[in-house]
């Protein structure tokens, strides 16, 4: 029984990192990231879609994303949806293709986004603990029901402990590599 909440545990962990891996995709660092327009969202024909979903996304240099839509009458709502997002990214299109510089990050800039990736680093770190907490108490009502001996209990959580462990190091890692990221000029 114990082995079963510490699989869903180790689980539900990795979906924690993988969610913070998700949004420091999102946030921009001086070059261009395809994951950078992951948040934005077009208003089409009434419907609000994911731009991912409307348009092929590239980056061909360091500091150019390319969207190309495949519904050429989008072009405008692109524009405007992509002007109007938190990224302070200009579009220009040709009529085919909506190129987006990415200009460099002033100093100012780049320390408002470390602070932003630390923040969600934490995030990340307290819902990884919020999964141990829950499985303690899990562990806790296995005992008391006698399902579980002590024994069973204590290893089960240092078992626990080195998965949270782990997986609070594999958040520490992302943020190290993505605050090198952003602080890179």
């Amino acid at each position: 029984m114990e082995k079963e909440l510490l699989a869903d545990a180790k689980h539900r962990m990795h979906r924690a990192v993988e969610a913070v891996k998700n949004e420091f995709n999102t946030v921009r660092s001086g070059r261009a990231s395809v994951g950078l327009l992951d948040r934005i969202h077009v208003d089409y024909y009434g419907t609000s879609t994911p731009l991912k979903q409307m348009a092929n996304i590239a980056a061909p240099e360091s500091r150019l994303l390319t969207v190309q839509p495949f519904d050429k009458t989008a072009m405008k709502s692109i524009e405007k949806a992509i002007m109007e997002s938190d990224l302070g990214l200009n579009p220009s299109s040709d009529g085919t293709v909506i190129r987006l510089p990415i200009p460099a990050l002033t100093e100012e800039r780049r320390r408002d986004l470390v602070k932003l990736v630390h923040r969600l680093a934490e995030d990340g770190r307290v819902a990884v603990r919020n999964v141990r907490r829950d499985c303690m108490k899990d562990l806790k009502e296995l005992v008391h029901e006698g399902e579980v001996g002590e024994d069973a209990e204590v290893r089960a959580e240092k078992e626990l402990q080195k998965y949270t462990d782990e997986h609070v190091h594999m958040i520490d890692e992302l943020l190290k590599h993505k605050e090198a990221e952003i602080l890179e000029v």
